[in-house]
């Protein structure tokens, strides 16, 4: 009997190593080794490593559990408190790309049976985070002269992949949302966490943002299915792929739909921060988490870092005036290499803001 592979997901707690663990674990077809500080929120089968990977003697000391991998996703990320800022600090590129090196000298000492690794990108790739991209960002454009450390996270794995036999495919999603609390990049705890105290003071659920930009979400599910897609598909060997839910949507369209899930009537005014909101309402949410026998009363380690995304992926801090461009990007090589799965956003929102309430995340509407 043939002996099922097993895959190292670094990063298991994020959102992104979450919806990994669910997948592969959940599948039947692999052994999964997660690796996070925390344990993922997961009821598939899974073993939990508890390691930080800014600590090169912890991850030395793996070795021996690192034997049998056969493949690594790395969906590991340091942010910074306030979260964007530390995008252009040099200080912060370097930590990630320690945590990456940090992993893989003893993986690649072990793992004799190496055969895949997928590393995660985004969007920050094409500079969307300092300048107007173009529309479509292509996988094929010279890269951005800007710092950054996927640059020296993918600079590395190269140079470790030459000569080896193990392949490495490289992801850009464009805005990922999933299940996982606590984490530095997904609003949907936020949006649950939001409407809740809405609910809570009687409010309809204001559009927090500003008119808003054509743009692209991916489904962490969908991520997790293309990275296991990726682990025998040949066509993905030494490639770099972007990867969206195959339509486009602009939030404040896509509102209504929102709200509807929640419970709430939808309305719109003037942007405001959902970071002063929420933080302004920590009391009202340690009350109804109480009250529901809540999972997490405290509001700041429910939503991590990811009230700063939501702000600024509402524009609420852009000048009044500025033009909000399109960020979209081309899915067409994925999709001819083999890859061709897709999601619904106004359903993907339905779905996970259902799944909080199940979840006892938030309260049963």
């Amino acid at each position: 009997m043939q002996q099922r592979p097993t895959v190292l997901i670094a990063g298991a707690s994020g959102v992104i190593g979450q919806a990994c663990v669910d997948h592969f674990g959940g599948s039947g077809e692999w052994n999964v080794l997660a690796l996070s500080r925390r344990a993922p929120d997961s009821a598939a089968p899974h073993n939990h490593l508890a390691v930080d990977l800014t600590d090169a003697d912890a991850c030395a000391a793996l070795g021996p559990k690192l034997a049998g991998v056969t493949h690594l996703v790395f969906a590991a990320l340091y942010e910074k408190p306030g979260l964007y800022a530390g995008w252009l600090e040099r200080d912060q590129m370097e930590r990630n790309l320690a945590m990456l090196r940090n992993l893989m000298e003893p993986l690649l000492a072990r793992a004799i049976g190496l055969q895949h690794v997928s590393a995660l990108q985004g969007t920050k790739a094409y500079g969307a985070h300092i300048h107007q991209i173009a529309v479509p960002a292509r996988e094929s454009a010279p890269r951005d002269p800007h710092e950054n450390f996927y640059w020296l996270q993918e600079d590395y794995l190269r140079a470790k992949r030459q000569g080896a036999d193990w392949a490495l495919t490289i992801w850009r999603p464009q805005i990922v949302f999933g299940e996982a609390t606590g984490v530095a990049m997904n609003m949907i705890p936020v949006l649950g966490a939001y409407a809740t105290i809405c609910r809570e003071l009687g409010m309809p659920l204001a559009y927090p943002g500003r008119p808003s930009g054509v743009s692209e979400a991916v489904d962490a599910g969908l991520v997790a299915r293309a990275l296991a897609w990726a682990t025998t598909a040949p066509t993905a060997r030494d490639e770099t792929f972007n990867l969206t839910n195959g339509d486009v949507f602009a939030f404040a369209n896509v509102w209504p739909a929102i709200a509807d899930a929640v419970g709430l009537a939808p309305s719109f005014g003037q942007p405001f921060s959902l970071v002063n909101f929420l933080m302004e309402h920590r009391d009202t949410w340690a009350r109804i988490a109480a009250r529901e026998s809540l999972r997490e009363p405290d509001l700041e380690t429910l939503v991590g870092e990811s009230h700063h995304y939501a702000d600024l992926l509402f524009g609420v801090h852009a000048p009044a005036d500025a033009e909000r461009a399109p960020v979209l990007v081309s899915t067409i090589k994925l999709r001819k290499a083999g890859f061709a799965d897709c999601e619904d956003t106004e359903e993907m929102f339905v779905r996970l803001l259902r799944r909080m309430r199940e979840r006892g995340i938030t309260p049963r509407v």
